[in-house]
């Protein structure tokens, strides 16, 4: 199946250039996506433009990831209410090698094939350019006109923040990158969500007025929850694909959570599992929802794809002694279920502080797992805290040494998902 009609039945394309699917099928083509080094970890959110470059590579073609050094340092309007703050340098290079690491683990790099990854850093060609000589022969090429007619630069300019200059030269920044791109890489394709579609579209005009050259686009929509939650977040913030930041385990519970029709949506998106074998999945879950048929395969996949074979393992076994025997004495799990469970929250606790007994309260706010004590009462008098899987509606409740599990531990559970083992030592 040709690159756009794979994507096309996945739900991958919104926007598309006239003459990109020609110019597809007629060579090898290089084609980059841009990565903002705001953190040393890429999120979930980043999950697209990676798969757009993998969908790209595995059809032939040349895949180039382009870490922002130059435009992280200048802020992208695209869909933001507001200016954000501006990295310095010094953490922008950081982010960068932070990025460069997981995207290799994504991406064929092996320069002995003919369409080996590649990454640039805008900063590299930005670095030695002054002001003076990028308004005289980048900025003589696009009009103001042109530039203030974007969606991005239209609703900031009427909005009550405004937008700074430093804003509003962003699309010709990122323009820029794509002229660069196509002179020095022969780059004629750049890839990206709906929201950049102003951005890109800037740069391939600016490589028809400077360059004299022909380029091409398409854009993915952005991806959306069925009940109008913000994509990727959970109440404890951004998923990661970083380990360390988010773990094995919250990153499969993360997919294996999602909705009937956000995992219908996403199981196209985010997996490499043919379209045979998805409508086929689709049937099967219709039959029976309860089984979760689609949502355990999307996360399946997904953790495999990010953190590998071993780790989704573990992932599944830890959901398995959390949840598979939800009503089970805790008492029945062995020192090494609980020391082995990969993901969940682990906390050191003074033993001596329940030694004579501390009330239930006092010990969800000492060992943080709630900000303050009166959070902590306010959800045990909801019903949301278990402790050694019994539910707890007492906030009086001593929690003291004949609870402790093996004589050392208390496994917690705060809500459906979040389980705590405070270690009392």
């Amino acid at each position: 199946m040709k690159l756009l009609d794979e994507l096309r039945w996945r739900g991958m394309i919104q926007d598309l250039m006239p003459g990109t699917e020609e110019q597809l099928n007629s060579e090898m083509t290089s084609g980059y996506v841009g990565f903002d080094p705001t953190a040393d970890s890429l999120h979930i959110g980043s999950l697209v433009p990676i798969l757009l470059l993998v969908h790209l590579q595995r059809a032939g073609h040349k895949p180039i990831a382009l870490v922002g050094g130059a435009t992280g340092m200048v802020g992208d309007p695209s869909g933001k209410n507001e200016e954000r703050n501006l990295l310095n340098e010094e953490t922008l290079r950081h982010n960068e090698e932070g990025v460069k690491k997981q995207l290799m683990q994504f991406l064929d790099f092996d320069s002995s094939k003919p369409n080996y990854a590649e990454m640039v850093n805008n900063y590299d060609w930005f670095k030695e350019m002054s002001f003076l000589s990028f308004i005289r022969d980048v900025g003589k090429h696009i009009t103001v006109n042109y530039m203030t007619s974007k969606d991005s630069v239209k609703k900031r300019l009427e909005g009550e923040t405004g937008m700074s200059f430093t804003e509003f030269t962003y699309q010709l920044v990122q323009g820029y990158d794509f002229y660069w791109l196509y002179k020095n890489k022969n780059v004629k394709l750049q890839m990206g969500g709906s929201d950049q579609w102003g951005n890109i579209v800037t740069g391939t005009e600016l490589i028809r007025r400077k360059g004299s050259g022909n380029a091409f686009a398409f854009t993915c929509p952005l991806i959306t929850k069925a009940d109008g939650g913000k994509f990727g977040k959970t109440e404890k913030g951004n998923i990661w694909l970083d380990p360390a930041k988010t773990s094995p385990y919250q990153f499969y519970q993360f997919w294996l959570n999602a909705s009937d029709d956000d995992a219908e949506k996403w199981i196209r998106i985010f997996t490499f599992l043919n379209k045979t074998t998805v409508e086929s999945l689709i049937v099967e879950h219709k039959k029976d929802g309860a089984k979760r048929i689609l949502q355990k395969k999307l996360a399946e996949e997904v953790t495999k794809f990010v953190h590998g074979e071993n780790e989704l393992k573990k992932a599944i076994e830890t959901t398995a002694k959390l949840f598979a025997n939800q009503h089970g004495a805790a008492e029945d799990l062995t020192i090494e279920e609980l020391e082995g469970m990969e993901g969940i929250v682990k906390i050191d606790f003074a033993k001596d502080k329940i030694s004579s007994g501390i009330d239930v309260v006092t010990f969800l706010a000492e060992t943080k797992i709630f900000p303050s004590k009166g959070e902590a009462r306010k959800t045990v008098q909801g019903g949301g805290i278990s402790i050694n899987r019994k539910k707890i509606d007492n906030f009086q409740l001593s929690i003291e040494n004949s609870l402790l599990l093996h004589n050392k531990y208390i496994l917690v559970q705060k809500g459906k998902k979040n389980y705590y083992l405070v270690n009392c030592n």
